[in-house]
């Protein structure tokens, strides 16, 4: 199957590419552009026809509710999951009533926008695959798959906010850092920076490079 082409709209520059980055991990998927506004929004929606938009609630110029309707009038055969702080119940009706096919609130764990992601690339597989499917598909895809839609707890000790500070950092240096030289940037333990470099590492988001030198200890370091 070919990759399914995605576009990101979200106004904040350091979260867009963190998402971009992890987004980038993931098998099956193309992203084709990024936007800022709802306005950018459209004209590339329209212009590169993207299969999902990852989509912010709140932007510049209009909310992202806008942003569908306007789509929707032109009938593009776009889904969208919804990625904002906004949990108000008006708005999620809003939201889903368009037809969105997921809604994630902030502050999300990236194992939550991952299930997402492979949910929607296995529905598509199977839209593209069958003429049509049963009722007993439906029932298990309803149910039993959104149960599955759970935010696995982090290790004992580590929390989401410091995680995301740790990759924010990360995002800005741009070049290979120590747990030193990370710990010294955010003004954390260098103890507690290693267990969530560890951890970033493990769950594919950070590439770890080991140093070795004439004399002393190898030198871990890490890189988006």
């Amino acid at each position: 199957m070919e990759p399914i082409r995605l576009l990101i709209v979200e106004d904040d520059a350091m979260v867009l590419e963190v998402n971009r980055q992890f987004i980038e991990t993931l098998s099956g998927f193309q992203i084709i552009g990024a936007a800022a506004n709802g306005t950018e929004a459209i004209q590339l929606i329209i212009e590169k026809d993207p299969q999902l938009v990852i989509l912010d609630y709140y932007l510049p110029d209009m909310d992202g509710y806008q942003v569908i309707e306007r789509i929707r009038l032109r009938q593009k055969d776009t889904d969208f999951i919804m990625v904002t702080a906004a949990k108000d119940v008006e708005t999620i009706q809003k939201i889903f009533r368009f037809g969105a096919i997921d809604y994630i609130i902030k502050p999300f764990r990236f194992e939550r926008l991952k299930i997402a992601l492979e949910r929607y690339q296995q529905m598509l597989y199977r839209f593209r695959k069958e003429d049509e499917l049963t009722q007993k598909y439906l029932d298990e895809w309803v149910y039993t798959e959104r149960k599955k839609i759970e935010n696995k707890p982090l290790p004992k000790g580590l929390n989401e906010v410091t995680m995301k500070q740790i990759l924010q950092y990360m995002m800005k240096v741009k070049k290979p850092q120590s747990a030193e030289e990370v710990a010294k940037g955010i003004g954390l333990a260098r103890v507690t920076v290693r267990r969530y470099l560890e951890y970033l590492v493990q769950t594919n988001r950070l590439k770890l490079d080991v140093q070795y030198g004439s004399v002393g200890r190898p030198i871990n370091r890490y890189s988006i």
